[in-house]
């Protein structure tokens, strides 16, 4: 099977990934840090323990442009030096990216890079046979959508109504995607959501 693009995010129930006003210096809006809360159970040898252990065994991040500005570049680094690949409309003349990152501005083949960085990557003894192409922002995961790139889907939905903010599923082009959940977890304060999705003509 190719690597697997799996798009990691905290949504609140009414579809936010961020409060309003998200920007440098309240990179998740007003409010949004709550969506994060299920992570002091990072740790724990609970499902939040299994999810955050999971994710850290990524083979290589997509991300958006505007996250990846918003994240302060990561200062070239994310997830223990794993290739970040940055999904932009424009590449400014000169405007190197730092450490592990590059700059991609066709959706197709920023998917097709992403999925070889990561099958190049050793395999964690913790995760073998498992190390996704683990996928950042809103943006970047519409993007996938409409081009047929995303394959999976982590949801990690938090009870709580933040009432405006950035939506997850925004501009996704008015057409329906089959999903076929594969695992559900329920831990405190958080429900994490596995989904396989389905291409079209494909039986869910």
């Amino acid at each position: 099977m190719d690597t697997p693009i799996r798009l990691y995010m905290s949504m609140s129930l009414d579809g936010f990934v961020t409060g309003p006003d998200d920007r440098p210096g309240q990179e998740l809006g007003r409010g949004g840090g709550r969506l994060f809360n299920w992570l002091d159970d990072r740790e724990s040898d609970g499902p939040s323990g299994q999810v955050y252990r999971e994710a850290r065994a990524t083979g290589a991040v997509l991300c958006g442009r505007r996250t990846f500005e918003l994240a302060g570049r990561w200062q070239g680094d994310h997830h223990d030096g794993v290739p970040i690949l940055v999904l932009t409309h424009h590449v400014d003349e000169g405007d190197v990216p730092p450490g592990h990152a590059r700059f991609v501005t066709d959706v197709q083949d920023c998917a097709r890079q992403a999925r070889a960085a990561a099958g190049d990557r050793p395999v964690p003894r913790a995760a073998a046979g498992d190390r996704p192409v683990m996928v950042h922002g809103a943006g970047a995961a519409q993007a996938l959508l409409r081009a047929g790139q995303l394959d999976e889907m982590e949801i990690h939905l938090v009870p709580v109504l933040l009432g405006d903010g950035r939506r997850l599923f925004d501009h996704l082009g008015g057409h329906p995607t089959e999903l076929g959940l594969v695992r559900r977890l329920e831990a405190r304060d958080v429900t994490h959501l596995r989904y396989r999705v389905h291409r079209p003509g494909e039986t869910a």
